[in-house]
């Protein structure tokens, strides 16, 4: 099964939205890994864009080992000493089957990317991040994690932890000078899960307007007006708003599609 993901689209949406949203920053990194090793055998560094003061970089990795996290980290520290802002923006999609037997394969590759590799990262970072003024740690999760979709299980348990390890690390940060953020999207018009002409998706540009008005509060939490009703879904009604979510998601998709490539 081939992950379903466009790390290219993913830089183009984290260059427009934290350029315009993070304009104090001096440096910052966008982080992805390539899921295929092949592609990458060293860590890359590109820079998206170089405005002023503000330096947008893309991180790429083959993947998530610490090996590979702790080599790019040194080179960028060495490279960059101003970054100051690490945005964890790598993440896998893929249908799985919760009422069956799990591929192991999109278990391993989907923990890996979107949970551990965001922690090795901003492990290896953090230390450096501290002694800089204006520092930003963000996370890219999901809605899914608030409000799981059960044809994806894995996807949206890697986003409900990442969410949690978020606000551990938001407390444990709060007499310094690190700033941690949360970006949780919804359905967005994108490649992820071929969602681009998805009607009841978010359009890309409106995602993209609403998240960078967002950043410019105090707000911890990045999530636009559409994400709020999933946000919010806490308390003794969870259960039911989680069934009554997913019924209507197969309703769009129909089960025997919801579940191809099983």
């Amino acid at each position: 099964m081939i992950p379903i993901i466009d790390q290219s689209r993913k830089l183009v949406v984290g260059k427009r939205l934290l350029n315009a949203g993070l304009r104090k920053s001096q440096v910052f990194v966008f982080i992805t890994f390539s899921v295929q090793s092949f592609e990458i055998r060293e860590p890359q560094v590109q820079i998206l864009s170089h405005i002023g003061p503000l330096t947008s970089l893309a991180l790429l990795l083959a993947a998530p080992d610490p090996a590979s996290i702790d080599r790019a980290a040194k080179q960028l520290i060495k490279e960059h000493p101003d970054l100051n802002v690490l945005i964890n923006n790598a993440g896998i999609m893929q249908p799985d089957q919760a009422a069956g037997k799990i591929d192991d394969a999109v278990l391993l590759a989907t923990v890996n990317t979107n949970l551990i590799g965001s922690i090795r990262m901003t492990s290896a970072l953090i230390e450096h991040l501290r002694t800089k003024d204006g520092a930003v740690v963000a996370y890219t999760s999901s809605v899914l994690g608030f409000v799981p979709l059960a044809v994806t299980a894995v996807y949206s348990s890697t986003k409900a932890a990442l969410h949690s390890y978020a606000l551990s690390q938001r407390f444990m940060l709060r007499d310094t000078k690190v700033r941690v953020l949360e970006i949780a999207p919804p359905w967005v018009r994108t490649e992820l899960m071929n969602s681009q002409e998805a009607e009841q998706a978010m359009p890309l540009d409106q995602f993209i307007a609403e998240a960078i008005g967002v950043l410019g509060t105090d707000a911890n939490e990045i999530v636009v007006a559409a994400a709020k009703p999933l946000r919010d879904n806490v308390g003794p009604a969870e259960h039911a708003f989680v069934d009554a979510f997913n019924a209507h998601m197969l309703s769009l998709f129909g089960e025997s599609q919801a579940v191809a490539g099983q």
